[in-house]
């Protein structure tokens, strides 16, 4: 253990170098990385997030593989994506089912080429304290807000890996930084998908394949109509066009981490160190309230 504390010791110097490093960062504009002509594939892309995402790209000149298990959805935001001159395939597809994922990929792998920029956005969310959420609300949860994550990065990363160049974005949520009453699926899910996240890049690392990117979206409460009246103390609920702007700077700019608003960041790294008190009361005026069914019964009410 002294060993170890003394060479963080000697790191010192160099977290110093860093932090100044990182200053100057701030004032000076990022380079974009061009993405025209890349394959990019989206999970969820006929509603919210997954649609304005869809829309962007388009724009950037990308070559679009939109998912969704609503076809409606999904043929609205690809009519739009080719208003915009870009070609868009679409494949109706039931993320919260591996072998429709599997079967899919090879689909978009013969008819269209190999994803380079893969993007799962495709989520669910069920409003409701333990008891409330049913056991097969629970298994979709994890089947769509993580497990897709797996089955789609495995399907298409080997291409990337192979010619060592690639984006991978996670969709997340501020809810997977923190715990949320009556979000206890969906928060436990979308802590995976960080976890995902941070790991897979690492991996990425150690593996030596450093010309594939990963970037993790999370933001607070977006307007899609998931979660019904929803309001916190940090500022108006989200649309989907403010998070999206932030999503694309920050695949274009190459960023790990992307808190929408960024205020959220300096909240994640303060639970961190906080006493629980004090994140006690600090929670409490944050006041996060959304409409959710509340199947527990205390007495007396």
């Amino acid at each position: 253990m002294m060993k170890f504390l003394l060479s963080v010791f000697l790191l010192l110097p160099f977290l110093l170098v860093c932090v100044v490093e990182s200053l100057l960062k701030l004032f000076i504009p990022k380079k974009r990385k061009s993405v025209t002509g890349e394959i990019v594939l989206i999970t969820g892309a006929g509603h919210g997030i997954g649609r304005q995402t869809a829309y962007e790209f388009a724009k950037l000149k990308c070559k679009l593989v939109l998912w969704d298990i609503n076809k409606h959805g999904l043929e609205e935001t690809a009519a739009e994506c080719k208003k915009l001159g870009a070609k868009a395939h679409t494949f109706v597809v039931d993320c919260s089912n591996r072998e429709d994922i599997y079967n899919s990929a090879k689909k978009v792998k013969a008819e269209v080429g190999d994803v380079s920029i893969l993007v799962n956005n495709a989520g669910v969310v069920y409003t409701s304290d333990l008891f409330a959420t049913q056991d097969p609300q629970i298994e979709k949860t994890f089947e769509v807000n993580i497990l897709a994550h797996f089955w789609t990065t495995k399907a298409f990363l080997p291409e990337m890996m192979k010619n060592n160049h690639g984006h991978i974005v996670t969709v997340a949520s501020a809810a997977g930084h923190t715990g949320v009453p009556f979000l206890l699926a969906y928060c436990s899910s979308k802590f995976a998908a960080v976890g995902f996240h941070k790991a897979l890049t690492e991996e990425l690392g150690a593996l030596e394949r450093t010309g594939i990117k990963t970037t993790c979206l999370c933001p607070n409460f977006v307007n899609t109509g998931f979660v019904k009246n929803p309001s916190t103390s940090l500022g108006p609920t989200l649309e989907p066009e403010e998070v999206v702007n932030k999503l694309i700077d920050g695949i274009l700019t190459e960023q790990k981490m992307i808190f929408v608003p960024y205020s959220l960041s300096f909240l994640s790294l303060m639970e961190k160190i906080l006493p629980e008190r004090f994140q006690a009361i600090l929670r409490r005026k944050i006041d996060i309230r959304f409409d959710a069914v509340i199947g527990y019964k205390m007495k007396g009410k």
